[in-house]
């Protein structure tokens, strides 16, 4: 029994039921490949279910304000995949007509869409024989082949799309692809797989060699940047009935692009009261100095891929109604960072 069918008659015995699995249509394909992109499927599938709920077709989403998709897509970080997600649903309608490219050549010019994505597209929906390549992928084909060519090289990258190919079931491609990076996620796991139950244990070159928990390599990782954020929350009372505060909209091409924070103060290093009041001016115009307070004690850093963000959130109690002012009760429905809903949701006034 070859490799394929090995692979296809594993899935048909283990597969899981997920709700993108029983369909062909193409908006739903790509909507659950593009939200899975860097994003768990236990954490992805109910976030593909408020989407299909909300947008239910690509005209749905198309038409929708970015705000509205950027708060549906809070939690899910890697932001850029949501605007992509957006200006790619707009191209489908007014460019396409409503309707998917039906191959891998036409998918990969859409906005956001990759090799992998335009490879899952056309073969689940429309059966073009083209080999998908995920974390997962990677990681069984290296196992099997005993492959040490660093998966994020562009040598490796090229090598494992070549090696995919001439492994891969033409015939039923769609059950394949779904196939093989199920077998990843569920059997070859990256931590511990059981080995003694795989079907592929009797030609898998790592485990022959003892080398599975070496495999797949990756080149080292890009040096981790550390920023210092200082978020500055004014707290205006009597405002509409109750406080008020300020939210501002992120600009430019950095994290978070069109997602609302409260004002930010960002310094080279860690600073203290002392320096907070000699920044204030920078972000906030206050008649009076406002009474200020560290609300956490403790430094907050919160990790994105590049990036650790050490963060402080600091209290400006003032009577001045600011610009940009809002009430503090509606700010929950402001598209904004994880970072920041986090404090919104433990934050008590």
């Amino acid at each position: 029994m070859s490799f394929s069918d090995k692979i296809l008659q594993w899935y048909a015995q283990n597969k899981r039921f997920l709700p993108w699995r029983n369909t062909k249509d193409p908006y739903k394909i790509w909507l659950s490949e593009i939200i899975l992109q860097q994003t768990r499927v236990a954490q992805g599938t109910p976030y593909y279910l408020e989407f299909l709920k909300h947008f239910p077709t690509v005209y749905d989403l198309a038409d929708a304000n970015e705000e509205r998709v950027l708060k549906l897509w809070q939690g899910l970080g890697y932001y850029s995949r949501a605007r992509n997600l957006h200006a790619t649903a707009k191209t489908i309608v007014q460019e396409y007509n409503g309707t998917f490219p039906k191959t891998y050549a036409k998918l990969l010019k859409l906005k956001g869409v990759g090799e992998y994505t335009a490879s899952a597209i056309s073969s689940i929906c429309f059966d073009e024989p083209q080999p998908v390549v995920d974390g997962n992928v990677y990681r069984v084909l290296s196992r099997y082949f005993g492959i040490d060519i660093p998966i994020n090289s562009t040598e490796g990258i090229t090598y494992f799309k070549a090696i995919a190919k001439s492994v891969m079931a033409n015939t039923a491609i769609r059950d394949y692809n779904q196939g093989i990076m199920e077998f990843g996620a569920l059997q070859c796991t990256p931590k511990n797989p059981d080995c003694s139950l795989c079907p592929l244990n009797k030609g898998c070159k790592a485990l022959q060699d003892n080398q599975i928990r070496y495999l797949p390599v990756k080149q080292n990782k890009v040096k981790v940047r550390k920023r210092y954020f200082n978020y500055l929350v004014p707290l205006i009372p009597n405002f509409e009935g109750g406080y008020g505060t300020v939210l501002n909209k992120r600009s430019g091409k950095g994290i978070w692009e069109n997602l609302y924070e409260f004002p930010l103060v960002e310094t080279e290093n860690e600073i203290e009261l002392t320096d907070i009041i000699k920044h204030l001016d920078q972000v906030l115009s206050f008649k009076k100095a406002p009474e200020i307070y560290l609300y956490n004690s403790k430094v907050i850093v919160h990790k994105l891929s590049h990036q650790h963000l050490y963060t402080k959130f600091w209290i400006l109690q003032t009577d001045e109604i600011l610009e940009n002012s809002i009430s503090f009760s509606i700010v929950k429905s402001y598209a904004v960072p994880v970072l920041i809903s986090d404090f919104i949701n433990t934050f008590k006034i």
